[in-house]
């Protein structure tokens, strides 16, 4: 009888966290997580696998679901900042955890898909992993072909889809995404989420990507509309004219771009998304790239989301507030205007100097400043050498922002006045 690899007894242990046994299995693994003793949880919970191991499907190790049961608790707890209370109930991988869209992103994107294709559209979610771009596209509404090379991924992608009820309008199976791959007929569009990570961490440079990206391309050019989604840093000669790029950010970090394709394209060639707090505010802005007058600093300093950087849109951000560029290379923004807008945190201007180590501690004593947050752009100042260097002991706090102006390094002492919202 030939041996059990090692991929059919993970295959085994995970099938059997999906019967009645597992899941309690499952319960018990989250409160020993909880309790935050490893040795402990991983004795406790072999225990109480071996103690049911007459419930457990046919040729599942006890050993092993216990095992599988205490990875699932540990990815559960780190994914709850990606997916909230569902995490709970999905299931994971160590790598696909990783690289899953954010629930807000996914929402954002599956809504834009919906808008497009209208109930019951046909979506390919290619390299679908552990399924949360698949999830979100079903619960707008859509009906979809989920794809994915690791086996085992597609496995836990199939339970996630049945986790979050939405199995019925989501197909999971096996299946490698190669220039040769064609949709199902009927398929109205893709979405493609290439693997970027390999056996050393993560994969930055878009050939390396899993399709690599000219195949990945390819099937988006061809079919009647597409997303791809990659990383932020994505060079902007590799976007292809006509695709309408959108930069996101998630609670003021930038997380991914997605480039849409075809039918899903639209008028503005860049867009800065930003989601916070249940709500998506749009930056647009056509194929040409606006400059911004450069003047000198005012009252109020304005610094864009990085998102709005990515996305070369920082002119159109001057624009809203009336505002200038301190430095045509850099996004910091100066306007004698106090402006609410989301796309730009807003600090008020109490000194601005040359850049002096003297002359900035004793103006940071001068205001009587303990807490200092440093902020930085285009400059070369070692920020944790800076912060303590200037040994500010008050009971006061101030921000400091280090730029540049021209070749000059500059310096100017703020305070936040109002957050992106």
């Amino acid at each position: 009888m030939p041996e059990t690899g090692p991929g059919e007894r993970a295959g085994e242990a995970f099938a059997a966290l999906l019967t009645p046994v597992g899941g309690r299995l499952l319960e018990q693994a989250a409160l020993e997580e909880a309790r935050g003793d490893a040795l402990r949880a991983a004795t406790r919970l072999r225990a109480v696998a071996e103690e049911a191991a007459g419930e457990l499907p046919g040729g599942a190790d006890p050993a092993g679901v216990a095992a599988a049961a205490l990875t699932q608790a540990r990815l559960r707890s780190r994914a709850r900042e990606k997916f909230g209370d569902r995490a709970a109930r999905m299931f994971f991988t160590s790598d696909g955890l990783e690289q899953a869209t954010r629930a807000e992103a996914a929402r954002h994107r599956a809504a834009r898909f919906a808008a497009a294709l209208g109930e019951g559209g046909r979506v390919a979610d290619l390299c679908c992993g552990i399924g949360a771009d698949a999830a979100a596209l079903a619960g707008s509404g859509l009906r979809v072909e989920a794809v994915d090379a690791d086996p085992h991924t597609a496995r836990v992608a199939a339970a996630n889809m049945a986790a979050l009820g939405v199995d019925d309008r989501v197909g999971v199976r096996v299946g490698t995404v190669g220039p040769e791959w064609a949709p199902a007929p009927g398929t109205d569009a893709l979405f493609c989420d290439p693997a970027r990570r390999g056996k050393r961490g993560r994969v930055f440079d878009p050939d390396a990507y899993s399709p690599a990206w000219d195949t990945v391309e390819a099937l988006a050019q061809a079919a009647p509309a597409a997303c791809v989604k990659a990383a932020p840093g994505l060079p902007y000669e590799r976007i292809a004219p006509g695709v309408s790029a959108e930069w996101v950010s998630v609670d003021g970090e930038v997380k991914e771009a997605a480039l849409w394709y075809g039918g899903l394209a639209d008028g503005a060639a860049r867009r800065a998304t930003l989601l916070r707090g249940g709500r998506a505010r749009t930056l647009a802005g056509g194929a040409e790239e606006e400059g911004a007058p450069v003047g000198a600093p005012g009252r109020y300093l304005y610094e864009p989301d990085g998102a709005v950087v990515r996305a070369h849109l920082v002119a159109e951000a001057a624009a809203q507030v009336e505002g200038v560029l301190l430095d045509p290379r850099i996004a910091y923004i100066a306007s004698d205007r106090l402006v609410d807008t989301p796309f730009c945190r807003a600090y008020e201007v109490h000194e601005a100097m040359p850049f002096s180590l003297k002359r900035l501690r004793a103006a940071v004593r001068a205001r009587g400043a303990g807490t200092v947050t440093i902020k930085k752009r285009g400059s070369a100042v070692d920020v944790e050498r800076l912060r303590r260097d200037l040994r500010a002991t008050g009971p006061g706090s101030v921000v400091v922002v280090l730029t540049r102006i021209g070749e000059k390094p500059f310096c100017l002492l703020c305070s936040e006045v109002s957050g992106a919202s």
